[in-house]
């Protein structure tokens, strides 16, 4: 770890950024595996149940957002500029306000996901068998949704000292077994009695469950560079952490409101159309673990290299890693585009609802790279600690979004209108990250180690 920490501040920027987001980048393959798979073996209990996980996923996705990219990316940020600045007492501190965070906001999560989901789902359009499916799903995978947010909370902790591999190995593995369980679960193989809708939710919290325990000890018994002690409550590490994290939340519940207020519109064009925006628009979930891959380096990288007081090595951190994005997601943008039946094909649907999801691949899909590189230059700002600017593009994303929805409920617009709204936001929120570059948090040399050493 000590090593990386070395390669992070003096290293060659795209090599490390190479061998550091390889192990993410194969987490994000597994975490995609997971949504595939998921998404087929409902798929063939029918299009009730699809449409069930339509209303559950923003959600789902949300949780996932917030604990890893919002809380997970704040701690990343904090404890990797303490590191930085060498002061070592002081991540250690954030490490234990991390986790307190963590525990504080699954609590949250669990009262109103867990135990209020019906009335979340109605007022997303959810009825009949298929609000009942969304509520049974939402029960049992948020009321383990404590070990969700402890376990990217953990991998966060390692991330922000230059560890990527072991969380990697942890989440790669843990997803596999998520899947395989999540079959067994919902499929009822080798003759397991089959729990339906909810069998990937339960397959989630146990392999949550076995992943943080994993992390636990890895973290107490076998690093050396941070400590897992109680301390004091502290004002200022619970600040660090929540300034940052609290503007992550806000971007997370603005990408996740945006799918819920699109998913909500979506669900007055009837059911055939919910399930083919819900096969679509999983393109987005797919793409958002292989972003993050590459955004969590940065986050932590960002953060050592602005602890140090390297601005210009840490504005070339971004960019490159932002470049990275845009050209993987690109190719994954240009092939659903000219063949969305590559993606489509591998699920159970009519043809009502591949009409929809093919329509909604064709707008929306050459726009992810725009996506993708504006949340790799997210993340990289999260390092720095200043994040204001970046979560104004995302309020302005959603605000966009959500007229279009309104007017077309109104004046009973055809769903293309949707579709290209959702386009327009992913444009915004490429090009705004973008020129968020220009502002002076990235251009002024940051003195971190006087800030985070008084």
């Amino acid at each position: 770890m000590k090593n990386n920490l070395d390669m992070i501040l003096n290293g060659s920027v795209l090599k490390m950024i190479y061998k550091l987001s390889l192990p993410n980048s194969v987490t994000g393959i597994s975490m995609v595996l997971i949504v595939i798979s998921d998404a087929y073996f409902i798929s063939q209990l029918g299009n009730t149940p699809l449409a069930s996980l339509a209303l559950v996923f923003p959600f789902i996705t949300l949780m996932q957002m917030m604990s890893a990219g919002a809380i997970g990316g704040a701690s990343t940020s904090s404890i990797s500029r303490f590191l930085g600045a060498g002061a070592n007492n002081k991540a250690n501190s954030a490490v234990y306000h991390a986790l307190l965070i963590g525990v504080i906001m699954s609590i949250i999560y669990t009262m109103i996901f867990g135990f209020f989901p019906r009335y979340i789902y109605s007022l997303m359009g959810g009825s009949g068998k298929v609000l009942e499916g969304a509520v049974n799903f939402s029960k049992i995978a948020f009321g383990g949704a404590i070990f969700t947010w402890l376990l990217f909370v953990f991998s966060a902790i390692l991330r922000a000292t230059g560890e990527f591999v072991v969380p990697a190995k942890v989440q790669i593995l843990g997803c596999l077994f998520q899947i395989i369980l999540a079959g067994v679960l919902t499929l009822g193989w080798f003759g397991v009695t089959s729990f339906g809708i909810v069998g990937p939710a339960i397959a989630m919290v146990i392999s949550h469950f076995f992943m943080t325990i994993f992390l636990y000890l890895y973290i107490k018994y076998k690093q050396k560079i941070i400590k897992l002690s109680l301390y004091p409550l502290n004002k200022k590490s619970f600040l660090d952490i929540m300034k940052v994290g609290v503007g992550g939340l806000i971007n997370s519940t603005t990408i996740a409101g945006t799918v819920a207020v699109v998913t909500a519109t979506v669900s007055y064009y009837g059911v055939d159309a919910l399930a083919g925006y819900g096969l679509g628009s999983r393109l987005e979930i797919i793409i958002t673990p292989l972003v993050f891959g590459i955004g969590s380096v940065l986050t932590a990288t960002v953060g050592i290299n602005a602890g140090a007081n390297q601005m210009f090595r840490a504005r070339k951190i971004a960019i490159v890693g932002a470049m990275i994005s845009f050209v993987m997601v690109g190719i994954i943008s240009l092939v659903v585009f000219f063949y969305p039946e590559i993606w489509l094909d591998n699920f159970k649907t009519n043809i009502l609802s591949k009409k929809s999801a093919i329509l909604y691949l064709v707008i929306v899909g050459p726009f992810y790279c725009f996506f993708a590189a504006g949340q790799t230059l997210y993340f990289a700002s999260q390092g720095t600690g200043k994040i204001f600017f970046p979560v104004l593009v995302g309020i302005i994303r959603f605000l966009s979004v959500s007229v279009v929805c309104y007017l077309a409920i109104m004046f009973s617009w055809s769903l293309n209108y949707i579709f290209y709204a959702i386009a327009f936001g992913l444009f915004v929120t490429g090009i705004g990250l973008a020129l968020c570059m220009l502002g002076s948090d990235w251009h002024s040399e940051l003195n971190q180690k006087k800030t985070l050493n008084t």
